[in-house]
């Protein structure tokens, strides 16, 4: 037998038991003062919304006219734009984002892998006015004289793609966000790929798998991973502001159209929040900002529903194999 290990005198343990009581407590406090932050925003944006919600009530999500000059608001046309801007990014980012990870960790060699990712991640440090005006000054201009003009030539008969070609409006806000967020995607879900051990490639190709067919055994076990970095992805085009502002063309509007002009709810919080001058505007404006906040919540609520389904089912598979 081994000499038995010296136990501590009890003043040093009293003093030990107290440390770690007072470091869990921080770091409690610290977890809590999250949902503390989030609860105040909660509260101002609805103390601040109370004018518009008792003036308006559901209908304030289903009108489509903001008159503020009558005193009449309604969201329903920034929702939808919110909305199918944001849609038409995640159409645009992921499957490129995906693709380009799944090249970057399976396919490319490690030190071009790594390079590229690198230039990645300096793509999503760029801020968001920088995206704005390249949207503004290059996309649009390109948008105008060649893409729109040949989508309306040839897919005109469709109702997305039917109008003129302004260059500004829901394409290029979307084309915008799609670049925004790639990004996120790309760099998250090449490190989810890369994060997963090397035995399920290994074990795949030692039963006669081929290359593609290993890929598909990892992106299956990388599903929850992947479907959290989406999620994360569209988040932040659900909220983007600046960028979008300035490209989407601020249409209190809607229309079928991805050409026509258009208007999220942070782009017309950011243009007229500062001519928000009566009482029930400004409330409006608050208003929206809620719709917005609780959208987003829901977002993330159904993308941990989704990872957990995700991840529940490859417990399954793995159970029964």
């Amino acid at each position: 037998m081994g000499t038995p290990w010296p136990a501590r005198p009890p003043g040093r343990a009293r003093r030990w038991a107290f440390a770690d009581g007072a470091y869990r407590g921080l770091l409690t406090a610290f977890a809590l003062f999250v949902f503390v932050i989030a609860a105040l925003i909660v509260y101002e944006s609805a103390r601040g919304s109370g004018l518009s919600v008792r003036t308006f009530g559901w209908s304030f999500l289903t009108s489509t006219e903001w008159d503020p000059v009558a005193g009449r608001f309604g969201a329903l046309p920034y929702l939808y734009g919110t909305l199918v801007s944001s849609g038409l990014a995640m159409l645009l980012s992921v499957p490129l984002g995906l693709g380009a990870a799944v090249f970057l960790a399976e396919l490319a060699p490690r030190r071009v892998g790594d390079a590229v990712a690198f230039v990645v991640e300096l793509l999503a440090s760029i801020p968001s006015i920088v995206y704005g005006i390249w949207g503004l000054f290059v996309l649009a201009p390109f948008l105008r004289t060649a893409l729109e003009p040949w989508l309306i030539r040839h897919l005109g008969f469709l109702p997305l793609f039917e109008g003129f070609p302004f260059g500004i409006g829901m394409l290029n806000a979307g084309i915008v966000l799609a670049v925004m967020v790639l990004p996120t995607i790309v760099s998250l879900s090449r490190e989810i790929l890369l994060s997963t051990p090397r035995t399920l490639r290994e074990a795949a190709l030692a039963l006669g798998s081929t290359r593609s067919e290993a890929i598909g055994v990892v992106l299956d076990a990388a599903r929850p991973g992947i479907l959290g970095a989406v999620i994360l992805g569209l988040g932040r085009a659900l909220g983007e502001t600046m960028a979008v502002t300035m490209v989407i063309g601020n249409a209190s509007r809607i229309s079928a159209s991805l050409l026509a002009p258009g208007a999220t709810m942070a782009s017309v919080i950011a243009n007229e929040f500062t001519e928000a001058t009566g009482d029930l505007y400004l409330s409006a404006l608050i208003e929206i900002a809620l719709v917005l906040f609780v959208l987003t919540l829901l977002v993330n609520a159904v993308a941990r529903l989704l990872v957990h389904w995700a991840a529940g089912g490859r417990r399954d598979v793995a159970g029964t194999a």
